[in-house]
């Protein structure tokens, strides 16, 4: 895909790694709604390209990689200028501080729309405060002609945080696929390992990316405290983890420790989200940091109860009460508590879900996201 396709103005999508990723699926699921005659987009991975890109429906949109190794080089953003040149982007877009520099080759252009996308924090910058990043952060914002903010959280950290102008800013939230992300109907779906479950189990369970600022570790700790406390049908819990990346290895050695290869199943990276989710009866997302995250969103539409860390965009979805619990980070005996009540309340599981379901049904569509997005493509381009 070269140029502007035809009189349809091009988007370059410059993000870090293609692979899962709720950032990835936020983007994945904007390309596949946007009108095909608005624009055409193409997606630059910086570093790598998973079997996320699949998921893509349309037959325009290519994934170009540069297969660079992690970390900066002034040969990489050369390269990538070049790729841009050729690409003759009207908009490029970026995501995230991995790809934050990729503003400057896109500024070297000339005359290209340039817009960068905050969608949630990694471990080595939990909360926006590093000194080195904001001084990046402040040098590359020049180049930049708006910002997308995930959640009002990061919107209000870009505003107090980094002083970014309010009217250069956008809050969009992401939204959710209703038609299938939907409670159970009937029996659970038959997806566990044979012999997993037991009569009467109850299945906590979690999606996302293996990685430390996920913290499935300290999930484990809470889990292995709640399965060893005296709450009702402690032994028939279970617990799912699915999703891949950089911390497997490290979670399989801590369920070895702390005996839990019954209880504890690592799904691995799946392409079955919705049948997954109608798996668990209680949906836990133990983040050290987060922007909106579309795990809890997809839970939510599924009915299903949600524990949370109350960090970030978390506090915007979850209501203490009426669709979940919020407990601090990094707080594994908190974590179980919040748990526990859900484990010994089915009712209560029910009632939360369903007002959860509610909640997200009436708030967050993606058709409304994807014409949140299609008005800053727009304005930007004076269309």
């Amino acid at each position: 895909m070269v140029g502007s396709g035809g009189g349809v103005p091009v988007v370059a999508h410059v993000v870090y790694r293609m692979d899962t990723g709720g950032m990835e699926n936020g983007l994945v699921n904007i390309i596949n709604r946007m009108p095909p005659e608005r624009y055409r987009h193409v997606i630059v991975s910086l570093t790598a390209t998973g079997q996320f890109g699949r998921r893509i429906a349309r037959d325009d949109v290519d994934i170009v990689n540069l297969g660079e190794s992690p970390g900066h080089s002034y040969g990489r953003y050369v390269r990538l200028w070049r790729v841009l040149k050729r690409l003759e982007p009207a908009i490029v877009h970026t995501r995230n501080l991995p790809t934050l520099e990729a503003q400057i080759p896109a500024a070297l252009l000339g005359g290209v729309k340039r817009v960068h996308g905050e969608h949630g924090r990694d471990v080595s910058d939990l909360h926006g405060s590093s000194r080195k990043y904001k001084l990046l952060r402040r040098a590359v914002d020049p180049l930049i002609h708006r910002y997308i903010a995930v959640s009002r959280d990061l919107e209000q950290w870009l505003a107090e945080g980094l002083g970014i102008a309010a009217g250069r800013v956008r809050q969009i939230y992401n939204g959710v696929a209703l038609d299938l992300f939907h409670e159970r109907q009937g029996p659970r779906p038959n997806l566990f390992p044979a012999g997993f479950l037991s009569p009467g189990s109850v299945v906590v369970g979690t999606v996302g990316r293996l990685a430390e600022v996920k913290d499935q570790l300290g999930l484990l700790r809470a889990f292995a405290g709640l399965v060893a406390s005296n709450v009702p049908g402690a032994q028939g819990l279970r617990l799912v983890i699915a999703g891949e990346g950089p911390r497997r290895g490290a979670l399989e050695s801590a369920i070895r420790h702390l005996g839990l290869e019954r209880q504890v199943w690592l799904a691995g990276d799946r392409t079955d989200i919705p049948q997954v989710l109608q798996c668990f009866d209680i949906f836990v997302l133990p983040s050290l940091a987060e922007g909106i995250s579309n795990t809890i969103l997809e839970a939510m539409a599924t009915g299903l109860p949600v524990v949370a860390t109350r960090v970030g965009g978390n506090v915007e979805l979850v209501q203490p009460g009426v669709t979940g619990t919020l407990v601090p980070v990094s707080d594994p005996d908190a974590l179980a508590e919040g748990l526990r009540a859900y484990v010994a309340d089915p009712g209560l599981r029910q009632r939360h879900g369903a007002t959860g379901r509610e909640f997200v049904a009436g708030r967050f569509d993606w058709d409304r996201c994807v014409d949140a997005y299609l008005r800053v493509y727009d304005e930007l381009l004076d269309r």
